[in-house]
């Protein structure tokens, strides 16, 4: 199989470090194509032997996989500037927020195309990706990309389009709020006189505690909040806050916002 990645971004690059890691293409195979000649170079020291091009110097394309990495934002122009077509038989693969299969295909004048939503833990091969795809992609090309996205971390597939945009607001962006919630923490940790390493250290291996507690146990949340939560306690004191100052659905509105946002690029 050859891949070629338009847009060497953080996403493109880490997709593509995960397909080599896992030896699921050989690096010749492999071919990033960037918009920056200032990062040619940057990325053929991480990809020696693989083809690494600017878009302006690519004139005919060759690859069973295009992955499109650009940020949405700048998919109308990319499109407006390729110097290259899309092979017929080539599968896309996009993993941007927000545009619809069906403005892909418009853009592209091409049918054949998966819509992904990674994440950012993706770097570190623990992420998760949500996809669908358009008529007319065989089962064992959807295989495929499934077991390509597996390198990344897991995948799900879905039928309806339209919760792509859910899946964007909801892990997509939601490596992020924990990064916000993190802060906030540390932040607290240092008001009470806490220096600020050692806080970082405090909120860090809770939260990674809190998630193995919840990956392996069997209580609702509900429940993993009360046995923590005691009655006339500490941890009851900060919930009331939350529940007075109505974090709950302040996040909740943030995710939502998130949704709207994803549904607004694809005009």
């Amino acid at each position: 199989m050859k891949i070629a990645v338009l847009g060497a971004g953080n996403m493109g690059l880490s997709f593509s470090k995960s397909f080599l890691k896992y030896e699921l293409i050989k690096p010749q195979n492999l071919h990033l194509i960037t918009r920056s000649q200032i990062k040619k170079e940057i990325i053929k020291s991480v990809f020696p032997d693989s083809e690494i091009s600017s878009f302006n110097e690519v004139k005919e394309l060759e690859a069973d996989l295009i992955i499109i990495a650009v940020k949405p934002q700048d998919f109308a122009f990319v499109v407006e500037n390729l110097t290259f077509k899309i092979p017929g038989k080539s599968l896309v693969l996009s993993i941007m927020a927000g545009i619809s299969i069906e403005k892909i295909q418009k853009f592209l004048k091409h049918k054949f195309v998966v819509r992904a939503m990674p994440n950012s833990p993706t770097l570190l091969g623990m992420g998760i990706t949500g996809y669908t795809a358009a008529e007319g992609i065989s089962f064992s090309e959807l295989m495929n990309v499934e077991r390509l996205l597996n390198s990344t971390g897991r995948s799900v597939y879905l039928e309806d389009e339209k919760l792509l945009d859910a899946v964007t607001a909801l892990s997509g962006s939601g490596p992020a709020y924990f990064y916000y919630i993190i802060d906030a923490m540390i932040k607290a940790g240092t008001e009470m006189g806490i220096d600020e390493n050692l806080s970082k250290l405090f909120v860090k291996q809770t939260m990674l505690g809190a998630y193995h507690l919840i990956n392996n146990s069997d209580k609702s949340l509900e429940e993993l909040i009360k046995d923590v939560a005691s009655k006339g306690g500490t941890t009851e004191a900060a919930l009331k806050t939350f529940d007075d100052r109505v974090l709950k659905s302040i996040l909740k509105d943030g995710i939502l916002s998130a949704e709207k946002r994803a549904k607004e690029l694809n005009q």
